[in-house]
């Protein structure tokens, strides 16, 4: 069975042989299979859609059982997306499940604040694996990978047309993740409006160019009934937890006044198309289509952002450490410019700061010069007027000693005119 296999694919450097018995390495997938259950699988699901629109019960529905749900208002004032994970298992095979739930998607005013966050929660897994991918010592080997493998796409059941809301965020997403549209509460609608609606939706999807996931058809075990499925989308779905007595067994469905809808039922929804779509057949798949088309999309925008790339500018092969050295050599020679541009600054600055002190000083001693000759002339002022003081009092006691002088000698006279007279009259 090998041989047939290198045969299929022939390879100019290798040369086919055929065995001239058996040596074992048939059993490689047995051993590929024996370790993958070991390690167990991990599977990331995203539901997006309003509220209450069925996100929660079409979970339970599908992998049957009770995951654990929280009641959500239509007042939410942004977005939240809430990531659950559980460990499953069935038979032999373990499976680590993460639910992730979009809280509030759809009921604030600025639709770009509804899928903005989910852009950036998807963009925020992928960089945490690139982050680890690139980690010198790295354990992927044990890393939980939290990269959206699926896209769960609830569209109301209107029967008109997709929301301007639902075609700008299935836009924005088709890059990033494998979106799977679903018609939500199915049993809204009649059979004829159901499938006119799905009509339109593809027509819509298409003349906006918005990418799908495609059930694949490279593997011939699965391309009929993926062919046949791929016609079918978006699946029309209806979830129910309920059991209800059908005849004598008891089957998941809806209760109605007017009658019972079987969510099992492929002539009332599409439920167990999607279950076998997205479990049963093409669960691997979607896995790998995350990894190599979505991941490797980012990871290569990401890389080229920072500078690296497959072919120099004349097309030739450019090695890992090529790029690294010259973009090493380019940050070293950009570090080197930025630092004598700043030490030019550094040096200009300095010298405007001398410059300034300078001014400053020219200006205080101006200032200081003004006041000295502003004292010197107070001083020589106040020195005339001490002068002039000093005149008016010399003036003064000149006067005053004069004044005093006269007095003292009117007093003589005037006393001796008082003698003469008494003299005179004695005789």
């Amino acid at each position: 069975m090998a041989s047939s296999d290198v045969a299929r694919q022939p390879d100019k450097g290798a040369r086919p042989l055929s065995l001239a018995g058996h040596v074992g390495f048939d059993s490689l997938p047995d051993q590929l299979v024996n370790k993958s259950i070991s390690q167990g699988f991990c599977f990331n699901i995203l539901c997006i859609g309003e509220t209450g629109i069925g996100k929660s019960t079409l979970m339970d529905t599908l992998f049957n059982t009770n995951f654990e749900n929280f009641e959500s208002s239509h007042f939410e004032p942004q977005v939240k997306l809430r990531a659950q994970t559980y460990d499953l298992q069935e038979s032999n095979v373990r499976l680590r499940l993460t639910v992730v739930n979009t809280v509030g998607f759809g009921d604030q005013m600025n639709k770009q604040e509804s899928y903005q966050p989910v852009v950036d929660y998807i963009d925020k897994q992928f960089e945490t694996y690139l982050q680890e991918e690139l980690k010198i010592k790295r354990s992927l080997h044990n890393y939980h990978d939290s990269r959206v493998h699926a896209c769960l796409y609830f569209i109301s059941p209107s029967g008109h047309s997709l929301k301007s809301l639902d075609l700008v965020t299935m836009k924005k997403l088709d890059s990033k993740v494998n979106i799977i549209p679903v018609i939500a509460k199915a049993d809204t609608i009649s059979k004829s409006e159901l499938h006119k609606f799905k009509i339109k939706i593809m027509s819509e999807l298409v003349s906006n160019g918005v990418q799908i996931y495609q059930f694949p058809l490279d593997d011939e075990t699965v391309a009929k009934v993926n062919t046949t499925m791929n016609g079918h989308l978006p699946f029309a779905v209806v979830g129910s937890t309920e059991e209800v007595c059908v005849g004598n067994k008891m089957v998941k469905a809806r209760q109605y006044p007017w009658g019972v809808v079987q969510v099992e039922n492929e002539q009332h929804c599409d439920f167990v198309k999607l279950r076998e779509m997205l479990i049963c057949v093409n669960m691997e798949d979607l896995r790998e289509q995350t990894h190599t088309r979505h991941y490797e999309l980012y990871r290569r925008c990401k890389l080229e952002e920072m500078g690296f790339k497959d072919t120099d500018p004349e097309c030739k092969p450019v090695s890992l450490q090529q790029t690294y050295e010259a973009k090493r050599q380019e940050f070293l020679a950009e570090l080197q410019k930025r630092e004598d541009e700043m030490r030019q600054v550094f040096v200009q600055r300095v010298k405007e700061k001398e410059a300034e002190l300078k001014e400053a000083e020219r200006e205080l001693q101006s200032r200081f010069e003004q006041l000295k000759r502003l004292h010197a002339d107070e001083k020589a002022a106040l020195e005339e007027k001490k002068r002039l003081l000093e005149d008016d009092l010399s003036s003064f006691s000149k006067r005053k000693a004069a004044a005093q002088l006269l007095q003292a000698q009117s007093l003589t006279v005037n006393g001796k005119k008082d003698k003469d007279r008494k003299n005179s009259g004695f005789m």
